[in-house]
């Protein structure tokens, strides 16, 4: 039996894909909640297989409670259900370590292939989102080109600046100074600053 919590700040939406996953004999709705925190208290306590997260969320966003959860329960499968398909908002999931992004027009049939997927361990994309993604880390060259903003938080982060220092340098937040890095790390293709600093060096884009 695959678990599933249920997370939206509109219970007739709630209501609406506790409906279309009440047909499956192997999904068990074990818990809903309305905002972030609930979300990652939910889980705690009940360590579904999957979380179905909305990404407009009271008390947060579903991307920030997507990665609360997943550094308490590694083992709980996070797929985006959002009407949002924005560029930036998918990027900000997968980074996050969600493992799907669908869109709440999906069909009964495909959303409860996704959770059976996702519970497997597998990753599910809209069509749409996974179009979109594809464009988001397609590389001209071999190389996507960092926004100008990327360049001079990489640029500072080379002069060893830590990311409040960044943040307080560029009147920006540090959480956004941790956003730009995240998206910097995926269009390079690496996993921390320093091979960051190195690798647009060497592509010529510091």
């Amino acid at each position: 039996m695959i678990t599933v919590l249920l997370v939206d700040d509109h219970p007739v939406v709630r209501a609406g894909v506790a409906g279309m996953l009440a047909g499956a004999d192997d999904i068990d709705i074990v818990g809903e909640a309305g905002d972030a925190a609930e979300a990652v208290t939910a889980v705690q306590a009940r360590r579904p297989d999957v979380v179905l997260m909305d990404l407009r969320l009271p008390g947060g966003d579903g991307v920030t409670a997507t990665a609360r959860i997943l550094a308490e329960s590694p083992a709980t499968r996070v797929v985006v259900l959002t009407t949002y398909e924005t560029d930036a908002d998918i990027l900000r999931a997968v980074e996050a370590g969600a493992a799907g992004y669908l869109l709440k027009d999906v069909s009964r049939a495909d959303l409860i292939n996704a959770v059976r997927i996702a519970a497997r361990g597998g990753t599910v994309l809209a069509p749409s989102v996974a179009t979109r993604l594809l464009h988001q880390v397609r590389r001209p060259g071999g190389r996507e080109t960092l926004s100008p903003r990327e360049v001079e938080v990489l640029r500072l982060v080379g002069t060893g600046l830590s990311n409040a220092e960044i943040g307080r340098a560029l009147h920006i937040s540090e959480a956004t100074v941790k956003t730009h890095l995240l998206r910097t790390f995926n269009k390079l293709g690496v996993s921390d600053r320093t091979a960051a600093v190195t690798t647009a060096i060497a592509a010529g884009l510091l």
